[in-house]
């Protein structure tokens, strides 16, 4: 199988590690274990002692029961088996996309978005059509293109809500109409919703999975979390005919989750309140500081995000997207993700939820490479 490399992938793989102010991050600042242990209130010692006296077997194949119905508590009116449990958002998305995608099959995708979501449809010899996401309709869906890019023949439409990396978010009103559409040709939705729960206001959003039957969500500890390194993730369908396809991929994919990752998925979205409390603050704290740095620099633009963790921030000067972000890398160590590495030039991707201080010194030093470009 061929498949066009995975740029932001790539490109996170290559510096990441070397930076000092991290400011393409997309997870709101990420807890240590002792955190949240004592941000859910429970005995330090006797959880450690539960887990080093556990036995490292497969554990539960398809999900430990009490991570699933905490998983469930996200949702209204899903059940603990309409969850399968991956290896990060990015094994859900990678496990729906082999199950049901095949060759000759019509996709319909959004752009911006996770690579995953057109490049592998691409690569099981889909035909995929694209749509970009414009920043004069604050990178909403334009409903009349995409109601002419869906026919009889699209198997699957696959969209990113909360977007990253611009932070739109699609109104339950617009996903109204994209299901309409999508019942009217017997499509299926793929909606990543790793940001879902991040919304500025506050406010409840719906899944696909409680729009449309033939709906799938998928998700993670990562973003909204902060616990990407439990490497946990999952999909949610109410189709039951799909779960059972599905779960058959698994099986040649996944096999079981860690059975220590699971214990403390399950404790932090028992706690789900507490950490998104932290959470939800650390985001409107920081994307004001954005947003006035945004405001006071005439040469930067961008669409104030709605949700999630990241935004789309568009540069006036001469230079490609990756230049200025190795250059910006070389300047001090300040690192963000080039536009380019989601088809769009002239933009980088900025990680606002960063802690407080990293946000305020890598905006300094981007203010201070810029100088350089004028």
């Amino acid at each position: 199988m061929k498949i066009k490399p995975f740029k932001v992938e790539q490109w996170m793989n290559e510096y990441e590690m070397d930076a000092i102010y991290n400011i393409a991050e997309t997870c709101v600042d990420s807890m240590s274990l002792s955190e949240l242990i004592q941000l859910s209130g429970v005995d330090r010692e006797s959880l450690l002692d539960e887990i080093l006296d556990m036995k490292m077997t497969y554990g539960y194949i398809t999900g430990n029961p009490r991570l699933k119905d905490a998983i469930a508590g996200l949702y209204k009116g899903i059940e603990r088996d309409h969850i399968l449990t991956t290896n990060g958002g990015i094994g859900a998305n990678n496990l729906v996309l082999n199950t049901i995608v095949e060759p000759g099959d019509k996709v319909v995708s959004i752009i911006p978005t996770y690579q995953q979501l057109y490049s592998i449809p691409e690569s099981l010899g889909a035909e995929v059509h694209v749509m970009y996401l414009q920043k004069e309709n604050d990178f909403l869906p334009d409903m009349k293109k995409l109601k002419e890019m869906v026919d009889g023949d699209t198997k699957i439409i696959c969209l990113n809500n909360p977007n990253n990396p611009t932070g739109a978010l699609i109104p339950d009103q617009m996903m109204e109409e994209i299901v309409t559409l999508a019942k009217s040709v017997d499509a299926y939705i793929l909606c990543d919703e790793v940001y879902r729960g991040l919304n500025q206001d506050g406010s409840y959003h719906k899944s696909i999975v409680e729009l449309y039957d033939k709906g799938i969500g998928t998700s993670s500890m990562s973003k909204v979390f902060s616990l990407a390194g439990l490497r946990l993730g999952w999909l949610v369908t109410g189709d039951e005919e799909l779960m059972e396809r599905l779960f058959s991929h698994r099986d040649y994919s996944i096999i079981s989750c860690g059975v220590v990752d699971e214990v403390f998925g399950a404790l932090a979205l028992e706690n789900k309140d507490k950490v998104l409390g932290r959470n939800l603050k650390i985001i409107r704290e920081n994307l004001k500081i954005l947003d006035d740095w945004i405001n006071a620099h005439e040469r930067f633009s961008y669409v104030k995000p709605i949700a999630g963790t990241t935004a789309l921030v568009f540069y006036d000067y001469d230079i490609s997207a990756f230049e200025f972000c190795t250059g910006l890398m070389e300047h001090s160590k300040t690192f963000v993700t080039p536009g380019s590495c989601f088809e769009y030039e002239n933009s980088f991707r900025i990680g606002y939820a960063a802690s407080r201080e990293i946000l305020i010194e890598g905006l300094k030093n981007l203010e201070d490479y810029c100088k350089g470009l004028e």
